[in-house]
């Protein structure tokens, strides 16, 4: 299927039988909106346009429709649907006539609560809106309300409402029909939110609603997709190694190729506008470009691996130690050491990077699936040198992320802008341009999962308990050298290479930790669960490694280190009832992994082929993130991030050959198949707890879980990835 099962990219669960969650209806494309948000939103206040009910996060409109202004990138993982379903049922709105509209550039309404700006990542969409969109529905249905009440002449409580219809003292109403009365209602101070016994929907499967558009392929629903009157594309011959510039170019053949309108140079390399995209491509490949490399990244992976594997016997930047880890390890009565070793890993997301701009000397619009719109937004303003409120961003869904659309230096933004001034500077034209990376480009541009390296030594006493844990960690730290830097960054440790180590609910009393953060000239990026992919699988087969020392079964072993973390004992628990007996000829694995606030089982059940390669044949998960707003969703996102996981310990993995890119495409990237995907179980614990984030939390157990099953087959540990290096996959 494409690419692999999350890489459904825009359905997530995949398509639904049941009922869709929204008409098709006139203006609306299977419950989008296409274009800006209605203006006149901003603040608190309630609004009116075309007799409509006007607030930041929900619309209502004279024709019944119910609008979600959704202040997330939506990019395959569900928001949209979870963040409607929210208002809906705190409106009591029919789930039919809600459609949703991604909410423009305005840090002051939409940030993310979490972040201060607006923005998605960290599985914090529905952790952080869950508060915020169940009061804008609550508020919206009490202005609805207040305005029956005043047109009826009857009082307070004598009102309700069911399935988006108003009734009460033998009236009835619509939401549209009351929009306008609504919108003159003062805003309430304060309204009261459902009880969880009260919820119609939260807690209950909804199809998704982006479904219907994605499926009739809808013209604008994804940024690639936007085709503007008059637009033209463009593609960028970018250097071979990063860190290179362009030191001189011969466009002469490339004007000579038919469709190419113009030929610039950025600061992102050598630029080919055409009327169409090919033209763009054939233009560029036309191109003769001399790099200047002085300043380039030469090293290859290889000799890469080998100066981290040195750092590992020099001692790096600590993080806060607990107790005598070195004095526990003198005294244990068994030590086991290991090195790990994990490649660059690229997003691979099924839509490449583009954007769409118009500029037109003073204003400039921009049309793509933008994920950190505030930083984008200022990126852009900056570029073209002028004011942020002289910038629009339209964010439309995205064909896949996995952390690749959120770079601290908004690069794609950047390059947009950069093209749009210089267009603009030669042309005087304000025409709109649609910058589009190839798969080659978008693979070979960097911003990879960072190449990392682990060495552990662990302990244990004569009662099978963990005695000392020592813990080194090289590889790149993402945040080093970005806007994030003075947040995430203490005493010389990058908190993203070290996350589910440093912060390990495992009772680890005697516990030392430090880093290593090369110097690398490769652009680096979070990748779906960022640290915690390499860190997981690190702490998780060592576990198991210690369990055989202790002579103690595994679950029995974890449970035993896990006193001061129920959460994370009962998923564990959960996930191990349901799993029940090993199937005959299978081999099972287990991990166990926090992050993102969320509580992760996954035990995998292994066969070895003939050939000697692994098949997953079947994974039963637990999760544990707060009140599941929609399980459907969350079953979804468990199968996604588990294959995309999956997918990585299989085969992926990034090399470089004296600082250039070996894998472009697919056929050298290799992703999951549709044979590979085992068959999953996903098992939701029921909460009151606030939600919690969902996208991510998968992808770490599956590798070790994977590894664990493996040696209990063959009897190696696994501690260089990808598998297909050891001919396992």
């Amino acid at each position: 299927m494409f690419h692999y099962l999350e890489k459904r990219v825009a359905t997530g669960a995949g398509l639904s039988t049941r009922r869709t969650f929204l008409k098709l209806g006139a203006g609306t494309i299977g419950g989008i909106l296409i274009g800006a948000v209605v203006p006149g939103a901003r603040g608190a206040q309630a609004s009116t346009q075309d007799d409509a009910l006007v607030q930041p996060f929900v619309h209502v409109a004279p024709d019944n429709s119910v609008t979600v202004i959704v202040k997330h990138l939506d990019m395959g993982q569900g928001v949209a649907n979870g963040l409607a379903t929210l208002i809906a049922d705190e409106m009591d709105a029919d789930l039919d006539q809600i459609s949703i509209r991604h909410a423009p550039s305005d840090p002051d309404v939409y940030k993310n609560l979490l972040f201060g700006v607006q923005g998605t990542g960290g599985s914090t969409a529905i952790a952080n809106s869950f508060e915020q969109y169940r009061q804008a529905g609550a508020t919206a249905k009490a202005m609805l309300v207040q305005a029956a009440i005043d047109a009826w002449g009857l009082e307070s409580n004598s009102v309700t409402v069911t399935g988006g219809t108003v009734s009460g003292g033998g009236n009835t109403a619509t939401f549209g029909d009351l929009a306008s009365a609504a919108a003159q209602q003062a805003v309430p101070d304060t309204v009261t939110l459902k009880s969880p016994d009260q919820w119609v929907y939260i807690g209950k499967d909804t199809a998704r609603v982006d479904v219907p558009a994605k499926v009739q392929g809808a013209v604008g629903a994804f940024g690639i997709d936007v085709m503007r009157e008059d637009t033209l594309t463009a593609v960028t011959a970018r250097p071979p190694r990063f860190g290179a510039t362009v030191a001189s170019v011969d466009d002469t053949a490339a004007r000579a190729v038919d469709g190419v309108v113009e030929i610039l140079t950025t600061g992102a390399g050598v630029v080919v506008v055409a009327r169409d995209t090919w033209s763009a491509m054939q233009g560029r490949s036309a191109l003769q470009v001399d790099w200047n490399e002085a300043g380039a990244e030469t090293r290859g992976t290889d000799q890469l691996s080998q100066e981290f594997a040195a750092r590992l016997d020099q001692p790096g930047n600590a993080a806060p130690a607990r107790g005598d880890a070195a004095g526990k390890l003198a005294s244990a009565a068994q030590v086991i050491e290991a090195d790990y070793s994990f490649p660059y890993l690229n997003h691979a997301q099924m839509e490449p990077l583009n954007a769409t701009v118009m500029f037109d000397g003073e204003t400039a619009e921009f049309w793509f699936g933008s994920q950190i719109q505030t930083l984008d937004h200022n990126v852009a303003a900056g570029v073209l040198g002028v004011a942020f409120q002289n910038v629009s961003i339209n964010t439309t869904f995205a064909g896949g992320s996995f952390g690749r659309r959120a770079t601290p230096d908004a690069h794609l933004t950047a390059e947009a802008a950069m093209l749009a001034k210089a267009w603009f500077e030669k042309t005087g034209q304000a025409r709109p341009i649609k910058l589009v990376f190839t798969r080659e480009d978008d693979m070979a541009s960097g911003y990879f999962r960072p190449m990392h390296m682990h060495r552990v030594r662990a302990g244990i006493d004569e009662n099978g308990m963990i005695s000392g844990w020592d813990h080194r960690v090289v590889g790149q730290g993402i945040m080093i050298g970005t806007p994030f830097e003075a947040f995430t960054v203490k005493g010389g440790v990058d908190h993203s290479s070290v996350e589910g180590v440093a912060d390990t609910t495992y009772d680890l009393p005697d516990f030392a930790l430090d880093t290593h953060h090369p110097d690398v000239g490769v652009p680096v990026l979070w990748w779906r669960a960022v640290g915690h992919t390499h860190t997981a699988y690190v702490m998780e087969t060592m576990m198991d490694a210690l369990a055989e020392a202790a002579g103690v079964d595994p679950v029995q072993f974890r449970l035993n280190h896990l006193k001061n973390d129920a959460r994370l004992a009962a998923v564990l628990q959960l996930a191990a009832d349901k799993a029940g007996d090993v199937p005959d000829g299978m081999h099972r694995g287990i991990a166990i992994h926090k992050s993102f606030n969320t509580y992760m089982a996954e035990i995998a059940d292994v066969r070895m082929r003939d050939d000697g390669t692994v098949k997953v044949d079947h994974v039963t998960c637990a999760i544990d993130c707060g009140v599941p707003v929609n399980p459907d969703n969350i079953r979804a996102q468990v199968e996604g991030g588990l294959g995309f996981g999956l997918s990585a310990v299989l085969r992926e993995e990034i090399t470089l050959t004296d600082g250039r890119v070996d894998q472009l495409n697919y056929p050298s990237y290799a992703p999951l198949r549709i044979n590979d995907m085992p068959n999953v179980d996903v098992h939701i614990v029921p909460s009151t707890e606030s939600p919690t984030g969902v996208g991510e939390p998968a992808t770490p157990p599956i590798g070790p879980a994977v590894a664990n099953a493996i040696y209990r087959a063959t009897g190696k540990r696994i501690r260089s990835l990808p598998l297909s290096k050891h001919g396992l996959a």
